[in-house]
């Protein structure tokens, strides 16, 4: 029963800080510190599978039409915003992927071991993303985003792999810097996502172990990852980054405080 409640926190959890720009390896590595908890490392991605279909589900129109236009532009030459936006998330994907595994099959597993390390990277890129997105311009909607845009995007999700930094995170900081609208960087952020989970999924699945656990945490991170992405595309509609990099702040300080009064 322990392990249930456990992978319902867990599951609920992944929901609301995989899509938000607030780190989700950092809670999922903190959480189980904090309490003392023993989750195998598959469970992670197991979770992250959750918020995965959220994503596929929630944008299931837009994945259609991409799939579509990127066959349509090499195979019958037919050029679309869809096409072209399909083979930009691809080129994105492939070097941030790559990138993003190396650093994380070498040092990721040990970083997320150090919650004092997880602690600085809440803060620092909690005060990162206030500062760019006070800063920034909102010129470029979704479907004027350019190669350059997205690929440089892609390739600052590889900074993902340290526990704190959120890989929704430094992809919203890395389009805000280039000019892209809050809701546009936050939908192309989710979208670019995909494929590197559903890469992990696939390489980690042999680990899963197809419980109750399983189907709790997987469900749980779904439903919340489904409202969490309704509401953050409205907030951002109007509202700013401010509330994620001032969460980040005080968790990663609250953070520091309870690391040194366990010393």
């Amino acid at each position: 029963m322990n392990e249930i409640w456990q992978a319902l926190i867990l599951g609920v959890v992944q929901g609301l800080t995989e899509l938000l720009p607030i780190s989700s390896s950092a809670h999922l590595n903190l959480i189980p510190w904090i309490f003392n908890w023993n989750i195998p490392e598959s469970f992670d991605v197991a979770l992250h599978f959750g918020t995965l279909l959220a994503i596929a589900i929630f944008f299931f129109k837009d994945w259609i039409e991409l799939i579509k236009g990127g066959y349509k532009q090499v195979v019958k030459k037919e050029k679309s915003f869809e096409g072209k936006m399909f083979w930009y998330i691809v080129a994105a994907t492939i070097p941030g992927g790559i990138i993003g595994f190396i650093l994380d099959h070498f040092v990721g597993d040990s970083l997320g071991n150090m919650p004092l390390l997880i602690a600085i990277a809440l803060i620092v890129m909690g005060i990162i993303l206030y500062v760019v997105d006070k800063k920034a311009p909102n010129k470029t909607k979704y479907e004027e985003m350019n190669f350059k845009q997205t690929f440089i995007i892609g390739i600052s999700q590889a900074l993902a792999f340290i526990p704190g930094v959120s890989r929704s995170g430094i992809t919203m900081t890395t389009g805000r810097l280039m000019g892209v609208d809050r809701a546009s960087t936050a939908k192309y952020s989710f979208m670019l996502s995909a494929p590197i989970v559903l890469g992990a999924t696939i390489y980690k699945v042999k680990d899963f172990v197809f419980g109750m656990p399983f189907v709790v945490g997987v469900l749980s991170s779904f439903l919340v990852g489904l409202l969490v992405i309704k509401f953050l595309l409205q907030y951002l509609q109007k509202g700013s980054f401010k509330v994620f990099a001032i969460y980040r702040i005080i968790v990663g300080l609250g953070i520091i405080g309870l690391f040194l009064s366990r010393m």
